[in-house]
Order: structure tokens, then sequence, then C-alpha cells
């Protein structure tokens, strides 16, 4: 990039000059306007869903350059697409910036975000941006889904296997090596590499979703049959996600500790306490945890291989409990405020 335009700030060129800049990563035919037309088939459910991040609380040039801020942010909010069933139509962004921040780091920002977003035909339809004394990005995703087919917390049934899609606890891990490097020294080059790959370019898991469909193909049944199928994304934590589907559901839960798939990495790395925090309270995973009858979880956890896994079921009551296999350790009971949660 050219010296000179790297130097530019937002304020030497103001919002339109900015927006313009930005315009070239959106389809020239959906932007200009007030809003977007999105089309959508026939029969399909729009799924929208907006999240916010804020520099220091969730990104920093410590931790995330702006492009992988950009991927991370773009993720998140696709994943929360997957965990409704819903495949991707577009985004929206809303922009908080100092007028002193580079242009060049807002190119980047977007550069991530395209990166992320062209991956599942996902363009950036369009947005808001305003002068703010922290950097802030709000972005709001649209998707489309059949209506039989809307993953909700509130439908999990008594009986049904928990399934996690795939590993918990990498990313919390790859940003305390982010953090703290020497931690890291005696990891593989390559084990290290994964885990922070894995906080700075998480995968929102659409791709569990054509399967999920092969192994329930009607898994909501006019009332007042149950739907087959609950579950979110664990993007604030395992333990978060089994708690907001059982207070939802107003079910109950067993969680096995041992069955909960870690990176192979922790075996030579963390203990086995460190470990399951990680995985339980870490956050950021962006893996989908599912409750569902159990043949269609075994079923579904062969077809998506390796990492998924039935990690408990759901039970009557009220009370998620995390049992251990190995007695020494004794069973704990859950809670929501056991994990992070703002302003607590």
């Amino acid at each position: 990039m050219n010296s000179d335009l790297s130097s530019l700030r937002v304020r030497d060129i103001g919002e339109q000059g900015l927006l313009e800049r930005l315009q070239r990563f959106c389809p020239p035919e959906i932007i200009g306007d007030d809003a977007a037309v999105l089309a959508t088939k026939a029969e399909e459910s729009l799924v929208v869903t907006t999240d916010m991040l804020v520099d220091g609380v969730h990104f920093s040039d410590v931790t995330t350059s702006p492009e992988d801020a950009g991927w991370r942010a773009a993720a998140a909010n696709l994943s929360d697409l997957a965990a409704m069933g819903a495949f991707p139509l577009g985004i929206t962004i809303g922009l908080g910036l100092p007028g002193d921040i580079k242009v060049s780091w807002v190119e980047r920002l977007y550069q991530g975000m395209s990166e992320c977003l062209q991956k599942y035909n996902a363009p950036i339809v369009g947005g808001d941006i305003v002068r703010s004394p922290i950097t802030t990005l709000a972005i709001t995703a649209f998707g489309q889904a059949d209506p039989n087919f809307i993953i909700r917390r509130s439908t999990a049934q008594v009986g049904d296997a928990i399934v996690v899609t795939g590993i918990h606890g990498a990313s919390r891990a790859g940003l305390e090596l982010l953090f703290n490097p020497q931690i890291g020294q005696h990891l593989k080059t390559a084990d290290k590499a994964a885990l922070i790959a894995a906080h700075q370019r998480p995968n929102p898991r659409l791709d569990v979703i054509p399967i999920l469909q092969e192994v329930l193909p009607s898994p909501c049944p006019l009332p007042p049959a149950p739907c087959l199928i609950s579950g979110m994304d664990s993007s604030d934590g395992l333990a978060d996600a089994v708690l907001q589907i059982c207070r939802a559901s107003k079910v109950g839960a067993i969680l096995e500790a041992s069955k909960i798939p870690l990176p192979s990495a922790f075996n030579h790395w963390l203990t086995p306490e460190r470990s399951l925090h990680y995985a339980l309270y870490g956050g950021e995973d962006f893996e989908l945890v599912l409750c569902l009858p159990p043949q269609a979880a075994f079923t579904l956890v062969q077809k998506l291989g390796a990492g998924a896994a039935i990690v408990g079921k759901i039970t009557p009551g009220s009370t998620v409990m995390l049992e251990h296999e190995n007695k020494k350790i004794p069973d704990q009971v859950l809670t929501l405020n056991q994990g992070f949660q703002h302003f607590s």
C-alpha cells in the first residue's frame, strides 16, 4: 500500500470519503439507497441477528490484526445464523470510529470480513458510520431458513442427547498464547499455530446444517408433536450454551466431563482442571450445541466426524450437573454466573 495512503486518517477524508472507499467491498447493485433489498425464496423464513464488538473488550491490537478482527466479527454473526439453522444472505455494518484512526486499518478490517463472508457467498450490503471515542463494530446478519427447520433454544426434550459439533477450549487457549507467548514454549509449532488460529480465524459451523437436515429431514412436525431439535452456538462457552438451552426449555441436563472434546495439545500442556475450565467457560469456539433424540445424535456425530461428540443428556428438573468419571472429583452444579457476563 502506498505510504501516503496508509497514513491517511478517517478525519482527513470524512464520512463520505470513507463510505466511498468501503463501497468497493459491497455489490454495486445492492448498495446506494436507504436500505438493502434482499430477495428470499418462497416459503423461506428471514432470520436476522445483530452482534456488537468493542475495541478493548472483543478485540485488541495486542491479539488481533485488523483482518482477523474483521474475520471474527463476521464469523460471530454467521455462527448465530448457523445456530438457528439458517444460511446467510448478507450483512450490514454499523461502525463507530475515532477520527484519528487510520483509513488503512478500517480497510483491512473490511478485508477480513470480506474474506470470511466470501466463503459463504454473503455480501456486505450496507451500514452506517459515526464518530466515536472507541472503535465499535455492530453487525446485523440476514439469513434464510426453512420455517420447519428453525433451531430454537426452547424445544429440548427430556431424554435428548446433547451434541457438540467440535472441540472446545481452543479459542481461549489461543488467546492466552497471544497474551503470554512464553507459556506455550513447550508446545509444538503446529499445535500453537492451530490454537491461535482457532481464536483469530474461527469458522462458523454452517457446514453442519445440510448434514443435520439429512439426519432430521422433518425436525419440527406440526404441534402438538414435539420439535426434534434444540440448540444454540457456544460463543459464550459450552456451559453457557447448555444452561441457556435448559433455562429456555425448562429442563435440566447432565454433562459428562470425560466426553467433552478438547484439543489434543492440552494433554501435554494444561492440567485437566484448566483444560475443562477453558472448554466450559472460555467461549468463542463458535461450535453448535444441539439437543436431539439419541439415535439421531449418534448418526449426526458419525457424519460430522472428528471433534463431534455426545457430551450429555437432557434431564427432568432444572439443574445442570457436570459429572466426573473419576469420582475423586466431586460432581458440580453449573450456573450462568460462573462464566463471562457483561457488567458483572
